[in-house]
């Protein structure tokens, strides 16, 4: 995560936003919900305007167009096509359709964009065309480099002042009823990877037991990442890694499954977290963490403009406890003075040496999500002789909602609803499942999304189906399963 100016974080952010609907149009800045200010205050802005005797709001199209032409040519392509910038309307060239490469919607200019590759580098004279990238690719990576670099131009210090007679109010306007809002989501979690070992039964003292092994990408966070990608959101993970393969495999692996990982700590010389897992034929576990305390986040990379502003766009930031000591309070405290506030989903695992912490942010926990055991360990100086008593507990401490999962059932309890779901208990075929409470939670996560947070008991059996495909004893993210597997176990659970 190399650091970066927080202006040039804001302004790529914004970009980036703006361009998923209509791109940057003169009648888009009277239509949106996005804060456009930061955009309308730029200096480069403010004195084109100044000069042409314009608005504000009329000088940024032409600014950033002629921004554009300063960047590299593959760069200008994939800026002009993503904000429907219209470079090539006074000049189309042959075989080009230009109501195509400028559409309505990013979807449809992004595949032509691809498609028509090598045509639209050749007409900006490029001899040597780079190859062309996926649109998965051009989404997940390619974008966020070129709005970073047109950012930065943009935020270039020209050593003009703001008069300050110029308005700087913001501009807020609801989108239109038929746009969509993104389905965004925030993980902060580790990853790492696995080195499973499957054998059919743990060893005993004397002998080796027989088994094979592999190495996937791992780590509840990442688990977690790659569930809620699976499902259709829009996911960041914040995390760690090493400069080394491993990290390199990790941050790959997220990519390609459409995980953001712009906001993932690299750490040079340092070494990628492992966890050794010793897996029998029951699903049973055994695991061995091995990390490199270099590879781990602090509270300071907390304090970016690109993590403030992944949290505070998100609908739901989704948090574990892998960290160290400071950094899940510090997300918690940072969510807590937001407004709109995201909806806080809080996986206690591991369990916190002292979970005493926690407890003056709790209140901003809408959903405590873990085992009996993992809700017991939130309580350390009283005993609870149940998942209930714990839940009762943990609710008059101020979470909205406490969800324990077992077994592949889930008992709720919330200030409006207590209730069990236990109907897929039938279709269990293994004692545990690693990748369980990674699915339920990112199925909650998703539930969420598309409720606008109100939810119902058809939701929470939603998410308790997400568990059952986990039961693959294999690589824990390839297993989460995507909505119309879990639509599947629901319909099965309903028939039995």
């Amino acid at each position: 995560m190399a650091p970066q100016n927080p202006r040039t974080i804001a302004i790529r952010d914004i970009l980036t936003r703006l361009c998923t609907y209509y791109g940057l149009r003169p009648e888009r800045l009277g239509n949106t919900e996005i804060d456009v200010t930061s955009l309308l205050e730029l200096p480069i802005v403010r004195q084109h305007a100044q000069r042409n005797g314009l608005p504000a709001g009329e000088s940024l199209l032409p600014v950033v167009r002629e921004t554009v032409r300063q960047l590299p040519p593959t760069d200008r392509l994939i800026a002009d096509s993503a904000l429907a910038l219209g470079l090539f309307r006074d000049n189309p060239p042959d075989g080009v359709d230009l109501a195509r490469l400028y559409a309505d919607n990013l979807g449809p200019r992004r595949e032509y964009l691809v498609e028509h590759w090598r045509r639209l580098h050749e007409a900006l004279g490029v001899d040597r065309v780079p190859e062309a990238p996926t649109v998965k690719r051009l989404r997940t990576s390619s974008e966020g480099d070129t709005f970073t670099a047109l950012a930065d131009l943009l935020t270039a210090d020209t050593g003009y002042v703001i008069p300050q007679a110029m308005p700087s109010g913001k501009i807020l306007v609801p989108l239109p009823d038929s746009v969509r809002r993104p389905k965004s989501v925030t993980v902060v979690g580790d990853a790492v990877i696995d080195h499973l070992y499957r054998v059919d039964g743990f060893p005993a003292a004397d002998r080796a037991a027989r088994g094979d092994f592999t190495r996937p990408p791992g780590g509840k966070g990442l688990n977690r990442a790659v569930a809620a990608a699976r499902l259709g959101l829009d996911v960041a993970l914040v995390s760690a890694v090493g400069n080394d393969k491993d990290g390199a495999e990790i941050l790959s692996f997220l990519t390609n499954e459409n995980v953001r990982c712009d906001l993932v700590k690299i750490v040079d010389g340092g070494r990628s977290p492992v966890t050794a897992v010793i897996m029998d034929s029951s699903g049973e576990t055994r695991l061995i963490g091995c990390k490199d305390d270099r590879v781990e986040l602090d509270v300071t990379d907390l304090h970016t403009g690109a993590v403030h502003a992944a949290l505070a766009s998100s609908e739901v930031v989704l948090l574990t406890l892998e960290h160290p000591k400071g950094v899940a309070e510090q997300v918690l405290a940072m969510v807590r003075g937001m407004r709109p506030r995201p909806q806080v989903i809080l996986c206690p695992s591991p369990s916190p040496t002292v979970p005493q912490d926690l407890y003056q942010y709790l209140e901003v926990v809408d959903y405590l999500v873990g085992s009996p055991s993992e809700l017991e360990a939130m309580l350390p100086v009283v005993s609870t002789d149940s998942a209930g008593g714990s839940a009762q507990r943990l609710r008059g401490l101020g979470v909205r909602a406490v969800c324990a999962i077992d077994k592949f059932g889930c008992s709720v309890l919330s200030e409006r609803s207590k209730f069990d779901v236990s109907r897929f208990r039938e279709t269990n075929a293994l004692k545990n499942s690693l990748g369980a409470a990674a699915a339920f939670s990112a199925a909650l996560a998703c539930r969420l999304v598309e409720t606008g947070g109100e939810l119902a008991a058809k939701d929470f059996i939603w998410a308790t189906a997400a568990m059952i495909p986990t039961q693959k004893l294999g690589a824990v993210p390839r297993a989460m399963p995507d909505k119309d597997r879990i639509d599947d176990v629901v319909r099965l659970g309903n028939e039995q």
